[in-house]
């Protein structure tokens, strides 16, 4: 085989040398097949979130169904709704489970971690994104058993173990020192043993009204066990009231029981910025905190009503994106809400006069009327 070499003039060499860097220029500044398309597997992982819920019987599930109903965007955006078993377990979940982004817990119930230590210094581990609701603690009793102080010695049942309700009934009993013999079984399974006199009361922390009471008639023989807020429990409960509205099969017209609450709130690990856990979190924040008044209409869950994103869990850090998306509206809400006193004004309707819960509402749906009149 023969090859020719031949010479080439100086401006043949530039040309060619040209020619070979135009192409290495447009090799390298065109994007690769795989950086041209993400894949539907890679995109569908990268935008999905997980949130632990609880049990059917408690609050937790319906609240994280709505987040997945309503923020749902496709590949954009998903929120995978994880069955839990509640406050105490969807903490540890969260602290150390991989795949958990989000969970829902009591606050009092991340006071009980900190002060035990069982899950190490959490304070730098857990942050929130918002306070959701407060959670009713409900003491239900057989017919002979008339005050918590009756309940010393007894077999109380304090729900599923890890669960938020056993780790609020403990806290509770040990406050208010008296001593119980512990039972572990599900609502349903803990109403049948109270039937026969194996269990003489039971207790359910869940916002109001909870499915699983809601099926408990008086006829039972069950009534709600009056708890007061007391000294030794105001530090991390709230007083609250159970009406005949909430539980018509055990409270008649215009009955009522005292008990307590604690507030619910959602929360995360407490990623690095520069990780992509910490930019899935803050791109559902980015998603959920503009359309809360969505979560406030039917048919989403009524504990929604008391939703407030600006509301602060004491004693706890919020994720740093849901702080910056605060900080970033609160100029803009602020002019809003001038708007928005006006429009109550005009409707002759006093804003001091309404409850926070209703005006916070009002003002969601406000805010969402308003960016619709301007899109038009």
């Amino acid at each position: 085989m023969r090859i020719d070499v031949r010479p080439v003039s100086r401006p043949q060499m530039g040309y060619c040398v040209f020619v070979a860097a135009l192409g290495a220029v447009a090799l390298f500044s065109q994007p690769s097949h795989a950086q041209q398309r993400v894949s539907p597997a890679d995109r569908l992982n990268e935008n999905t979130l997980t949130v632990v819920s609880s049990s059917p019987n408690g609050t937790y599930m319906p609240i994280a169904y709505d987040m997945s109903a309503v923020l749902d965007d496709g590949d954009n955006l998903r929120v995978l709704v994880v069955l839990g078993r509640g406050g105490g377990q969807n903490i540890k979940d969260v602290r150390f489970l991989k795949g958990v982004d989000l969970g829902i817990a009591a606050s009092n119930t991340l006071g009980y971690f900190r002060r035990t230590g069982e899950l190490g210094n959490i304070d730098d581990k857990i942050v929130y994104i918002a306070k959701l609701y407060n959670e009713e603690i409900h003491f239900i009793a057989r017919p002979e058993i008339t005050s918590i102080e009756q309940l010393r010695g007894k077999k109380v049942n304090f729900n599923f173990v890890n669960s938020g309700t056993q780790l609020s009934a403990r806290d509770v009993f040990d406050r208010l020192g008296i001593k119980v013999e512990e039972t572990n079984y599900g609502t349903a399974d803990a109403f049948e043993r109270m039937k026969t006199g194996e269990i003489a009361a039971s207790v359910l922390a869940a916002g109001k009204p909870a499915p699983a009471i809601s099926a408990v008639k008086a006829a039972d023989g069950f009534h709600f066990l009056p708890v007061p807020l007391s000294k030794v429990l105001i530090n991390d409960y709230l007083p609250t009231t159970l009406t005949h509205d909430d539980y018509p099969g055990l409270l008649g017209p215009g009955q009522t029981a005292e008990t307590i609450a604690a507030g619910v709130a959602l929360i995360a690990y407490n990623w690095p910025k520069n990780t992509d856990r910490y930019r899935r979190i803050a791109k559902f924040v980015d998603a959920f905190f503009p359309r809360l008044a969505e979560f406030q209409k039917p048919p989403r869950h009524p504990k929604w009503r008391e939703a407030n994103l600006a509301a602060v869990l004491p004693g706890w850090k919020r994720f740093e994106g849901a702080d910056e998306w605060l900080r970033a509206h609160a100029e803009a809400s602020q002019a809003e809400r001038g708007k928005f006193d006006q429009f109550l004004a005009a409707k002759q309707a006093q804003p001091a006069s309404l409850p926070p819960g209703e005006r916070d509402r009002l003002f969601q749906e406000f805010v969402q009327w308003n960016k619709a009149r301007e899109r038009r």
